[in-house]
């Protein structure tokens, strides 16, 4: 395996990607689409193609992205990818979609060594889900009903209007936290409308600020992780937490316990 990085926070161009793709020659690209530790959306169009001009897979995180981003993954070319239930579909944790496409399918197919993972071995898991219906595991049934219920919701609200809400909907919370002089990390064409990395102000505790909001006011958010310890809060506007009530509620509490 091999590794390409960018400071956290930024993106990969296509350029970027062509001259990985070309040193490192990989079977499978994989990239996080929505970055849960930076609030980053790597952009998409393009990639596709240029794993097909190099023969490789593009395997793609979602987990921070569906329900709230705009996902294409036919047009985009994507091969595999996964995501979760309790983000953006907003329902319990503990349910993966995960989606193949023929071409994954086919080089499933021609594989000539067993899986190391039985967990993960996707030969196995089509015969569990398929007709063949081969023992695998027990499938947290509870779990796939809520997944139903949350997909319904999506499917209510129309997943255009589900996308444009999230997005109406961080774009007043970042004129919000601007109010009050707070700025934010991830450049604005590519911050998520799920995530949102605010910059600690200089001199500012921000565990205690964090702390704070949650004993007082009952508002949990997230501290900077890896290069952005210390420096960010990570605030999650996603699912049925996506309204502008959340967002004054956070931004009224923010101003209070920061003076």
């Amino acid at each position: 395996m091999r590794t390409i990085a960018k400071p956290w926070g930024q993106v990969f161009n296509l350029e970027e990607l062509r001259s990985a793709l070309e040193t490192h020659r990989p079977a499978i690209l994989a990239l996080v689409h929505a970055e849960t530790s930076t609030g980053a959306r790597q952009p998409m169009e393009g990639v596709g193609d240029l794993c097909r001009e190099y023969g490789c897979l593009l395997l793609i995180d979602t987990v921070t992205s569906l329900g709230g981003v705009p996902i294409f993954l036919d047009e985009w070319g994507v091969d595999l990818a996964y995501s979760c239930s309790q983000k953006g579909l907003g329902c319990s944790p503990g349910a993966s979609p995960f989606t193949m496409s023929d071409r994954a399918l086919e080089k499933l197919a021609r594989r000539k060594t067993k899986v190391a993972n039985w967990y993960l071995d996707a030969n196995l898991l089509g015969k569990y889900w398929g007709a063949e219906h081969v023992y695998h595991h027990t499938a947290p049934i509870n779990l796939y009903y809520g997944l139903r219920e949350a997909l319904r919701l999506v499917a209510e609200e129309g997943l255009a209007a589900c996308w444009q809400r999230h997005q109406t909907n961080v774009e007043y919370l970042w004129q919000q936290l601007a109010t009050i002089g707070l700025s934010l990390h991830v450049e604005k064409e590519f911050r998520l409308p799920t995530l949102t990395t605010v910059c600690i102000p200089a001199g500012v505790d921000g565990k205690a600020i964090a702390r704070q909001l949650l004993t007082d006011h009952n508002i949990e958010i997230g501290g900077g992780l890896g290069e952005l310890a210390g420096k960010v809060w990570r605030v999650g506007l996603m699912g049925y937490n996506s309204k502008p009530e959340s967002c004054d509620r956070l931004v009224a509490a923010l101003k209070q316990v920061m003076g």
